[in-house]
C-alpha cells in the first residue's frame, strides 16, 4: 500500500472541511412545525400613488380675457362714488339761503295789511291818490311814529274835521302832506275798519320795515316793532291804549298819540 504524504493529506482534510461547512450554509434551516403560525407575518410595502394632477384650465375667450385684464376700481373709490350724491345733496342745501321768519309785530302786520293794500299796493308802491310807503317815503312823512299812529287812527276826515291840515313833518323835503288835499281819503282803522290799536301798530310797523325800508336796528325799531318792544307788548297784553302809552312807557320817551288831531313832528 502506497503510503500518501502527510502535507497531502492534511490539504485534502481542511478541502472537504470547507466543503461541509459551505454545504451546511446552503441548506437551509428547518422551521418546526406550528412555529411558522406563531412567528408575525412581514407585509410587503405598498407602491406609492401619485395622484393625477387637475386637468389644464382652457384659455378664457377674448372677452373674458379682457375684462380680467382691465384695470378695477379700487375699494375706496367705490365708497367715495356711492356717498357722491349724498355730498350734492348737503352742499345745494348749504347754498340755499336761509329765510328769516318774520315775527312780532312784522308777522301780524303783514296780514293786516290786507286791508291797505288796495290803495296803497301790494308792495306799498301807491296806486291813484294813496301815497306810497317804499323807498323811505313813510318815514319821510312821518319820522315820527307816533304822528302815523294817531293819523291811521283817525283818518283824514276828522283832520280836516278839526282844521288840522298837516299830520307828518311840515317841513318834509318836496312839501308835507296836506289832509284830503290828494282828492284821496283815509279811512279811519279805529272807527272805520275796526282795528285795534295793537292792530294799527303792527301794520304801520310793516309799512315802515318791511316795505319802506327803515333800519330794524333804530332805536324806534327796538321801543316799537321788534317782538320784545316795550310799547309793543303794552298794547299786547292790554296794559297800555293809544290814550296812555305814553304814560305806560313813560321812561322812553313816547310822546303822547291820543284821540285828537294835531299837527305833526319835524324829524329830528
Amino acid at each position: 500500500m502506497t503510503e500518501i504524504p502527510e502535507h497531502l493529506l492534511k490539504r485534502s482534510q481542511a478541502r472537504k472541511a470547507g466543503g461541509d461547512a459551505a454545504a451546511t450554509a446552503a441548506t437551509p434551516a428547518t422551521i418546526p412545525a406550528g412555529a411558522a403560525s406563531s412567528a408575525p407575518a412581514v407585509a410587503a410595502p405598498k407602491a406609492e400613488v401619485v395622484p393625477a394632477g387637475p386637468p389644464p384650465a382652457k384659455p378664457d375667450v377674448p372677452v373674458v380675457a379682457a375684462y380680467k385684464a382691465r384695470k378695477k376700481i379700487p375699494v375706496w373709490a367705490m365708497v367715495t362714488l356711492s356717498i357722491l350724491p349724498l355730498w350734492v345733496f348737503m352742499y345745494v342745501l348749504a347754498l340755499k339761503p336761509v329765510e328769516v321768519t318774520a315775527s312780532g309785530p312784522l308777522a301780524s302786520g303783514a296780514v293786516v295789511y290786507s286791508n291797505c293794500g288796495s290803495c296803497h299796493g301790494d308792495a306799498g308802491q301807491g296806486i291813484g291818490t294813496a301815497y306810497p310807503f317804499i323807498n323811505g317815503a313813510v318815514t319821510a312823512s312821518f319820522p315820527h311814529i307816533e304822528d302815523q299812529l294817531r293819523w291811521v287812527a283817525l283818518g283824514s276826515a276828522e283832520y280836516v274835521a278839526a282844521g288840522v291840515q298837516i299830520p307828518g313833518d311840515p317841513n318834509r323835503e318836496g312839501g308835507p302832506h296836506i289832509a284830503g288835499a290828494s282828492g284821496g281819503v283815509m279811512p279811519a282803522a279805529t272807527k272805520g275798519l275796526g282795528l285795534t290799536d295793537l292792530e294799527i301798530l303792527e301794520v304801520i310797523c310793516h309799512e315802515r320795515y318791511d316795505l319802506g325800508g327803515a333800519e330794524q336796528g333804530s332805536e324806534e325799531y327796538a321801543l316799537w316793532c321788534a317782538p320784545d318792544a316795550p310799547a309793543y307788548l303794552a298794547l299786547e297784553t292790554g296794559e297800555a291804549t293809544f290814550d296812555n302809552i305814553h304814560e305806560v312807557v313813560a321812561e322812553k320817551g313816547i310822546m303822547e298819540i291820543g284821540r285828537v288831531p294835531v299837527t305833526g313832528t319835524t324829524a329830528g
